[in-house]
């Protein structure tokens, strides 16, 4: 027989009921823990809000003020000084080392793998750039194309494709988006891979119609083709 709807009300109302009960049951019993359990909550959000106020933003203050002098040689292209310091002035790898918690410490990983790559020393700049968390989209992008010139030069060809499409994806755009995948294209090229290549190329064309390499775009696609 169906049952009634003050029946079917009754019975929704007392499950309810029940269930209430048994939640100030298990509050009621296990009140010691449930208090021990909020008060660990609110000391590790005070402990860590007072950690990030009290101790990483003084120390962000400072980083800031001692990378000046390295971004001023870095711009000037004198690495070894942006790297090292001057004697007077932190270089990159002294900020990295005394200010790794901050984003200025991160940033320092950017330039000093820029700086290594560009005094030819591969290994250093590809470990400084891989441990760089990048927050900026373009910088990112630039990051991993960095990445794989490295292993171009190194001749390791496969991973450097790999990261020139890697770098063209991250944080698409118009202009490094584009250049990272005619890199790509190349690069596969001389790995033999020319479907590969072929595919990068014709995402120029596709995606990117109005930038620089998309106006020649069409001599690679064909040369790539003819080598199928």
């Amino acid at each position: 027989m169906a049952k009634s709807k003050n029946e079917v009300h009754d019975t929704g109302a007392e499950s309810l009921e029940n269930a209430l009960t048994r939640t100030e049951q298990y509050i009621e019993n296990n009140q010691k823990s449930l208090t021990v359990i909020v008060l660990a909550i609110i000391v590790i959000v005070g402990t860590f809000l007072g950690y990030r106020k009290l101790y990483i933003a003084p120390m962000e203050e400072e980083a800031q003020t001692q990378i000046f002098a390295a971004e001023q040689y870095f711009e000037k292209d004198s690495f070894n000084l942006a790297l090292n310091g001057d004697g007077n002035y932190l270089g990159f790898i002294d900020i990295i080392d005394s200010y790794s918690p901050t984003k200025t410490g991160n940033l320092a990983r950017y330039y000093a793998g820029i700086s290594y790559r560009e005094l030819g020393e591969y290994e250093e700049a590809i470990d400084h750039l891989k441990r760089f968390s990048p927050k900026d989209k373009m910088i990112g992008s630039v990051a991993y194309g960095a990445i794989a010139d490295c292993y171009v030069e190194l001749g390791k060809l496969e991973e450097a494709a790999k990261q020139y499409v890697k770098a063209a994806k991250y944080g698409e755009n118009n202009f490094s988006s584009p250049i990272m995948l005619m890199k790509a294209g190349t690069v596969y090229e001389e790995l033999g891979k020319f479907t590969e290549a072929v595919k990068a190329y014709e995402t120029i064309k596709a995606e990117y119609p109005k930038s620089a390499e998309a106006r020649e775009i069409e001599k690679f696609i064909t040369r790539a083709n003819m080598k199928l």
